[in-house]
């Protein structure tokens, strides 16, 4: 067993009662109504993703996928500023485009697949409080919603707040914390944008903006405050390190909110993290909880020929879209369609030098080799990069992965950041990038990888960065861990069996729109409040799932 807290592993049976873990150590002769052997394997707390976009899928998928698969047994919805409350009459499709624009999840499924029932947040959270569900679910009012909901149109201009709107906003915010919220988020990246291409509400949000959402968050002790940074000044390139690191601890500061913020190597910004990390560590000096978030591996688009591919634009593969992947894979075995599309992809696609090959033979494997990148696999078979990707897919009947890293590629920096004690997991994005990302994988990737791969960290406390490190930080002190008295949320992991399956493309949101899923062997079982809810990777009809306030 592995209980969480960085404990060493020990050798233990654990009873649960209901939903409560009622005793861990020797339970032989003990009768049981059911029992799981474990015999070989790790007894874990469930992983706790404080990062998801499923403010809208709870709405259509109990189980909320792909982050099922992956032992995740509670997340939190309303990251980056991003919510569906409050909400006025009528602007159910504006925040439902915004989500679509920032998040690339459909906004067609999104307002299909919600009832649209409520104005405030606490009313929002009603609505998820009663609907079936597979895991935990607790949310972040954003700051988005809030600034539209206060101003109306007016909230996607930069234009400062008068003081009625301030003191609206602070209310909102109270109000929604005070239903149950268990943080504020917002938005202030470059590349979040509304539809028409405007900024989303709040992005140039000044001080006095920022210190009503404060105040607010001041008035709740063990609430937290995330955003989406801007490390960079409004032409992209300029950086802005301080000034936002700055900004994040001042919120911090007014609030004594736990306080965190999504943290990745960036091109246009070389080396920024080590800046914001030492900065992190000099206010956590003074009494500051500053945890910024990263992820433990690339963050990274992903091409295939049943979503798009890097050669679309080109009139040939364009032509493909319109295809079931049935039929785009017929395109390529017919000789005249193939030849037709490798001509007319001759030259051109996205990042091209920078795409990654991941084949079913491999699983998906995320290391960035530079000898496993297409243009290198072409130039080994004597062929362009085009004509490659359209052999691997006849190879491998479709199932061709191209991971193009946009973010995070550097993994001696990934290292870096995972040994600071500031950094806290975070970044999967669970929910969100419906055919663009998917790292709802990413505590399945952590423990392959980092603890049993390339061993850095133990088996510990690689368990205690995804359970209890992530719980307390979202104020879930009864979860997280495995201790007499805690809830009963459980994993049992076969460490030397973890393996990823590619990502592969489902129409199962509302509308047949298309998303990526992703699976994964070695999460034998996952029990959530006492009932057992995955065994390996198939759902056993238990919903035990609970919404998470405040």
């Amino acid at each position: 067993m592995v209980d969480g807290t960085g404990a060493p592993t020990r050798r233990a049976d654990v009873a649960v009662d209901g939903d409560t873990i009622v005793a861990v150590g020797d339970l032989s002769g003990v009768a049981a109504k059911r029992e799981v052997d474990a015999e070989g394997r790790f007894v874990t707390p469930g992983f706790v993703d404080l990062h998801s976009h499923f403010d809208a899928q709870v709405g259509w998928d109990p189980l909320l996928s792909s982050s099922c698969w992956h032992g995740v047994t509670s997340v939190l919805m309303g990251n980056c500023g991003m919510s569906f409350a409050p909400l006025r009459p009528g602007d159910n499709e504006t925040l439902a485009r915004m989500m679509e624009s920032v998040e690339d999840i459909p906004g067609d499924s999104i307002i299909a697949g919600l009832k649209w029932n409520w104005e405030t947040y606490g009313e929002y959270l009603d609505a998820v409080d009663a609907l079936p569900k597979g895991v935990n679910v607790g949310g972040m009012v954003g700051h988005v919603a809030m600034r539209y909901y206060v101003m109306g149109e007016r909230s996607m201009d930069d234009v400062a707040l008068t003081d009625d709107e301030l003191s609206a906003l602070e209310h909102v915010a109270t109000d929604a914390l005070r239903s149950g919220a268990l943080g504020v988020s917002t938005s202030r990246s470059l590349v979040h944008r509304a539809p028409d291409g405007r900024h989303v509400p709040g992005t140039w949000a000044d001080n006095r903006e920022l210190g009503a959402l404060a105040s607010a968050l001041a008035k709740f002790p063990n609430a937290i405050f995330e955003g989406a940074p801007r490390f960079t000044h409004a032409d992209g390139k300029t950086p802005r390190i301080e000034e936002e690191t700055e900004m994040f601890i001042a919120v911090a500061r007014a609030s004594g909110a736990r306080t965190t913020f999504n943290l990745s190597t960036l091109g246009s910004v070389p080396g920024h993290w080590r800046s914001v990390l030492d900065d992190a560590a000099r206010a956590n000096t003074q009494g500051m909880h500053i945890r910024p978030q990263t992820t433990p591996r690339a963050i990274g688009v992903l091409f295939s020929l049943a979503a798009s591919t890097p050669w679309d634009r080109s009139a040939a593969w364009g032509s493909l879209q319109s295809l079931a992947a049935d039929r785009r894979l017929a395109a390529l075995r017919d000789p005249i369609q193939r030849a037709a599309l490798i001509a007319d992809g001759e030259g051109l696609g996205r990042g091209i030098d920078e795409l990654y090959v991941m084949t079913p033979d491999r699983g998906a494997c995320y290391e960035l080799d530079p000898a496993n990148t297409l243009v290198s696999r072409a130039a080994r078979n004597g062929r362009s990069a085009v004509a490659e990707f359209v052999e691997l897919c006849l190879q491998f009947d479709g199932a061709v992965i191209l991971n193009w890293p946009v973010q995070n590629g550097d993994f001696v920096a990934i290292e870096a950041m995972l040994d600071d004690p500031s950094i806290i997991m975070g970044l999967a994005d669970a929910g969100a990038h419906a055919t663009q990302i998917m790292d709802a994988s990413q505590a399945t990737f952590f423990l392959q990888y980092w603890v049993r791969e390339r061993e850095h960290f133990t088996i510990e406390e690689g368990i205690r960065r995804i359970t209890s490190d992530t719980a307390a930080f979202l104020g879930l002190n009864d979860r997280g861990v495995v201790r007499e008295g805690a809830r009963a949320d459980l994993n049992v992991v076969d460490l030397a069996a973890l393996h990823l399956d590619l990502p592969e493309i489902v129409h199962d949101f509302p509308g047949g729109a298309a998303r990526y899923i992703q699976k994964c062997m070695g999460i034998d079982t996952t029990v959530v409040n006492g009932e057992i809810f995955m065994q390996r990777g198939e759902h056993t009809g238990a919903l035990a799932g609970r919404l998470l306030r405040h």
